[in-house]
């Protein structure tokens, strides 16, 4: 297709931008141009970042846990409109290790279905879910879409660093392990991808936490759970100012 401009003198009509757009985007950036548009499309809120960990029933079908976080996040999307979710949930044997990227409401809404199944059901299949950090207002998204990984074969070190580090240390190298693989799939993921699969032991297993580190941050009483930080959420702050301070009276003896 190709597109000619005439100059007709007086002519006031405007020229059309959206060819004009495409003849600005060479060929060979224009999938970086496609991943700043959807960067653009998703940055309407104020961003953070939620690191959750939890231990799973041995027995659930790990497709079990991937769904009810999909259908989640298609009840919640009804009423927070534009609010994507992004992130990672990479399913160990065990336990699971998940990173959330969203607006405010909607992780708040994300840590209430929680609660609710946690105190309706008899077993739900995720047990002792503790928030290892959330991050403020974020420049940018580390994820274009929300992925799902199952790690099937078990990740574990011969030395149990838990029993040989302090907690300061352990949570030390979630954060900076978490990190690094979230830039790594950042880097190799493009935008309409499916995701790392399940194959990420086999193409980045150094980039992978061992599972006795988030059984160990599971129970940890250093870190709440999602019941705990809702109800601190929810609590009023009441600060008293000076001036509503009635102050005694000086005294005539």
């Amino acid at each position: 297709m190709s597109f000619s401009v005439h100059n007709q003198k007086g002519s006031k009509r405007p020229l059309p931008l959206e060819p004009l757009l495409f003849l600005q985007v060479p060929r060979s950036n224009y999938l970086h141009f496609q991943e700043e548009k959807q960067r653009l499309h998703l940055k309407k809120f104020l961003l953070h970042r939620m690191f959750l960990v939890a231990k799973i029933q041995a027995n659930v079908e790990r497709k079990d846990v991937a769904d009810y976080y999909e259908q989640m996040f298609q009840s919640v999307l009804k009423h927070h409109l534009g609010e994507a979710v992004t992130g990672l949930l990479l399913i160990y044997p065990t336990s699971i290790l998940h990173i959330l990227e969203s607006s405010s409401d909607t992780l708040y809404q994300v840590l209430l279905d929680y609660i609710g199944h946690d105190k309706d059901e008899t077993v739900f299949f995720i047990q002792q879910m503790k928030i290892i950090v959330i991050s403020h207002n974020i420049p940018m998204r580390l994820f274009m879409q929300w992925h799902v990984s199952v790690i099937k074969v078990p990740v574990m070190y011969l030395d149990d660093v838990t029993q040989s580090q302090s907690l300061k240390e352990v949570i030390t190298d979630f954060l900076t392990q978490t990190h690094k693989l979230s830039l790594y799939l950042c880097k190799t993921m493009k935008v309409g991808t499916k995701g790392p699969g399940d194959n990420l032991h086999q193409v980045a297993p150094d980039l992978l936490l061992p599972e006795q580190i988030i059984k160990y941050l599971c129970k940890s009483e250093e870190f709440m759970d999602p019941a705990t930080f809702i109800n601190m959420y929810d609590r009023p702050i009441h600060i008293t100012l000076d001036s509503e301070v009635v102050w005694p009276a000086p005294s005539r003896f």
